[in-house]
């Protein structure tokens, strides 16, 4: 009787524990596989984030510069935003785009 009493204790205490943080769980390969996964997703969203972005900021630093340089109103910040935004959408298609070519 006293053996199943510290049985049961020590399975409440355990899972005590776990309810308040104070054990750390073994994962399974499933579940480091799929935190892997979940980090490798944000890195290529926010990868692909920059790539827009600075592709579009050189193309309006490039078409600012001209114009000031030249005198133009906007004509050769509208064309460079515009090659930039393509130059962004470029380099995340070839980001994310399959590899694996035979």
């Amino acid at each position: 009787m006293n053996g199943k009493k510290d049985e049961s204790f020590s399975s409440r205490l355990k899972a005590a524990e776990r309810r308040n943080g104070l054990t750390v769980e073994e994962k399974t390969a499933d579940q480091v596989a799929l935190e892997g996964a979940d980090k490798a997703l944000s890195s290529l969203a926010l990868r692909a984030g920059t790539e827009m972005l600075s592709a579009l900021v050189v193309g309006v630093a490039i078409g600012w510069g001209l114009d000031h340089w030249l005198g133009t109103r906007a004509l050769f910040l509208v064309l460079f935003a515009l090659l930039g935004g393509c130059a962004g959408v470029l380099n995340v298609w070839r980001l994310v785009r399959p590899t694996d070519r035979t």
